[in-house]
């Protein structure tokens, strides 16, 4: 395994902004200086770095030349500041493979990969999947997400996949804080990224390094302060900031995530978050109040805490 290269610390699953464009899929083109714009407000408020092309950067609505230049536009902006790490997730391994190797290319300095979509794969396929897109040579950071993969990749199976020479972390969204332990248990040298914003705290304390994260698009400072706090044992002053921020980060668990925190970003009023390509609607009239509610009450507190 790959053990000189980390991706502890608050690297942001990115958001993607749209501008209206008749002549766009869907009406809506790529907005790539908002994103290098967005990209530089998270590490100017001290992010680690930045993940284009998840499922919170709308991958799979955007075309192959899209996808691509999203990657070339976060590398161009981070620069030496950060990391790059870029979602690579394919129906199969030819397909995430050529995305990897793209990635590569373009300079990126990870990719998150994601078992097969769409396809129910087995045991034997998963496998086979990391195994080729291994060969690629670029660090991987595993995404364990069975809520909309429907495959599980569970420790035993992580302590298999960690044997492969460029996995180097997974991000793990299984909801079970339990995991943590056990990952690191059968898979000692595999990081273990909290995936999970609303157990991001729980599962710091129980030795995840890392947090590869959704709501950081709207509060990174916070976000940084909540990670390094816990890094440096002050756990109370932790848990006293993530109660007040746990009911929005809970909208990162939700089938409506990414409009939840593209509203979110908008009221936060720094950076910039906009409307969601089709297949992803505007959120309900009751969904679009509970998240204004809840972002609302983020917002109220950090507003009156001391000056830090």
């Amino acid at each position: 395994m790959n053990q000189r290269f980390d991706l502890g610390g608050v690297i942001v699953a990115t958001t993607l902004a749209f501008t209206p464009d008749d002549s766009a899929p869907a009406g809506l083109a790529v907005d790539y200086d908002r994103f290098a714009a967005h990209c530089e407000f998270l590490l100017d408020n001290g992010c680690r770095g930045v993940g284009p092309n998840g499922s919170l950067g709308e991958y799979s609505s955007l075309t192959d030349e899209e996808r691509r230049t999203v990657i070339q536009t976060a590398v161009r902006t981070v620069g030496d500041r950060g990391l790059v790490v870029a979602g690579v997730h394919g129906v199969g391994s030819h397909q995430a493979t050529h995305w990897a190797e793209l990635a590569a290319e373009d300079g990126a300095d990870a990719v998150l990969l994601l078992p097969p979509t769409i396809y129910r794969a087995n045991r034997s396929e998963v496998l086979a999947h990391y195994a080729a897109v291994n060969e690629v040579g670029i660090p991987i950071m595993i995404y364990n997400n069975p809520f909309d993969t429907k495959v599980d990749l569970t420790p035993d199976i992580l302590a298999e996949l960690a044997e492969l020479d460029n996995v180097v972390a997974v991000k793990e969204f299984s909801g079970d804080v339990r995991r943590v332990l056990e990952i690191k248990e059968l898979a000692p040298d595999l990081d273990v990224i909290a995936g999970a914003d609303d157990l991001l705290f729980e599962s710091l304390v129980a030795g995840a390094t890392g947090w590869f994260a959704g709501y950081p698009n709207a509060f990174p400072r916070e976000a940084v302060e909540i990670y390094t706090l816990v890094t440096e044992g002050r756990i109370d002053e932790a848990r006293e900031l993530y109660r007040h921020l746990v009911a929005a980060f809970r909208w990162d668990s939700k089938t409506e995530f990414v409009q939840a925190i593209k509203l979110s970003i908008d009221m936060a009023g720094q950076s910039y978050g906009g409307p969601t390509r089709p297949p992803r609607g505007p959120l309900s009239a009751e969904h679009e109040a509970q998240v204004r509610k809840d972002t609302e009450a983020a917002l109220t507190y950090i507003a009156a805490r001391p000056s830090r």
